[in-house]
């Protein structure tokens, strides 16, 4: 990952139990949403994006009519280099995930980031999103945060 870290020391919060949801439920609220992405894990250390609070359910918004869904995610840091890391990880994990017409927009938190325009600027960009990934380096790490079974 990487050489020093830049928040050594982040604050960790306990798990929150999943809420169990009707079998009958089909509309997508922001407790599916959360459900979803909430284990992914941080790109500098071994916990949750929910264990580092950097993501709530309180965070994300849907709006089925309009067919969008905004992340709004708060790194652990002003200056948290991995920023865009955690916005890629949270937009691969959704990308095949709910209906097509779902506009999905991931955001840092208005104020939480020292670059917040420039961050907002690069996850949603379609082109851009697409050439970071395209990185190898960068898929594999943003695979390990998907995909870690370490939490």
């Amino acid at each position: 990952m990487t050489l020093g870290l830049i928040n050594a020391n982040p604050v960790v919060h306990a798990k929150k139990e999943r809420i169990a949801r009707p079998e009958d439920h089909h509309a997508v609220d922001a407790l599916d949403i959360y459900d979803f992405v909430r284990d992914i894990r941080d790109p500098e250390h071994p916990y949750s994006l929910e264990q580092l609070s950097v993501l709530s359910e309180e965070s994300i918004t849907v709006d089925e009519k309009l067919g969008r869904i905004l992340i709004t995610f708060t790194p652990t840091i002003q200056h948290c280099s991995m920023a865009t890391v955690i916005g890629l990880c949270l937009r691969e994990k959704l990308k095949n995930c709910f209906p097509p017409h779902f506009k999905v927009d991931i955001k840092v938190a208005p104020g939480s980031h020292a670059d917040e325009d420039s961050v907002n600027k690069q996850l949603n960009d379609k082109e851009r999103v697409a050439a970071a990934m395209e990185n190898p380096n960068l898929r594999q790490l943003v695979d390990e945060c998907l995909y870690s079974s370490e939490l």
